[in-house]
C-alpha cells in the first residue's frame, strides 16, 4: 500500500475514517471541506494511491497567543508593544486506527511542522500552537517538545526549534 499527503480533495473517499475519537472522525467526515472552501484551514490528507482512501489528516490555519499565556522566559525575549504573537495553528491532527503504532501521526506532525517552517519564511510567524484534545494528545505533543500554555491548555512549539530541527536534516 502506497501512501501519499496532498489537499483535502473532492475525490478524496472520507467516509470511513475513524480513528477512535468522534470529534476528530466527525471533522474530517462532516467539516473539513467545509472549512477549506471558507478559507478558515486547509487540510492535508494522508491517502493510498490508487484508491484515494484517506488515512490520516492534518489542518493548519494562522492564529495567535497572548503575550501573557507565553512562559515569562520566552516572553521576555519578545520586544514589547505586541499583545498577540502570530502562530500557525496545527488544529487537528489524526490517524485511522488500520495505522496506528506505524508512527504515520509522526510523519503527519513532520510533515505539518514543516509546513509551516515554510509558511513562516514569508509571514511572521512565532511558534506552531496545538490544542491537545486530551491527555494521550498532549503527550504525543510533549514526545516532539511542545511547550505547555498552563493558561489556555494550548501547547506551542517555537519556529526557532523547528528551524534548528530542520537545519540538521
Amino acid at each position: 500500500m502506497g501512501l501519499k499527503i496532498e489537499d483535502l480533495q473532492k475525490k478524496h473517499n472520507r467516509k470511513d475514517f475513524s480513528c477512535g475519537k468522534i470529534l476528530l472522525d466527525t471533522y474530517i467526515n462532516k467539516q473539513a471541506s467545509q472549512d477549506v472552501k471558507r478559507n478558515l484551514s486547509t487540510c492535508f490528507v494522508l491517502v493510498e494511491d490508487t484508491d484515494h482512501i484517506v488515512k490520516g489528516y492534518f489542518t493548519l490555519s494562522s492564529g495567535s497567543i497572548r503575550r501573557q499565556d507565553i512562559p515569562e522566559d520566552l516572553a521576555k525575549k519578545l520586544p514589547w508593544g505586541y499583545e498577540d504573537m502570530p502562530t500557525a495553528l496545527l488544529g487537528r491532527l489524526a490517524i485511522d486506527n488500520s495505522l496506528k503504532g506505524q508512527r504515520w501521526g509522526e510523519r503527519l506532525l513532520l510533515e505539518a511542522l514543516e509546513r509551516c517552517l515554510g509558511i513562516s519564511e514569508m509571514i511572521g510567524t512565532l511558534a506552531v500552537v496545538v490544542d491537545p484534545i486530551d491527555d494521550e494528545a498532549q503527550n504525543f505533543y510533549k514526545k516532539y517538545g511542545f511547550i505547555l500554555l498552563p493558561t489556555s491548555g494550548k501547547m506551542f512549539l517555537p519556529i526557532k526549534t523547528i528551524k534548528d530541527l530542520y537545519k540538521y536534516k
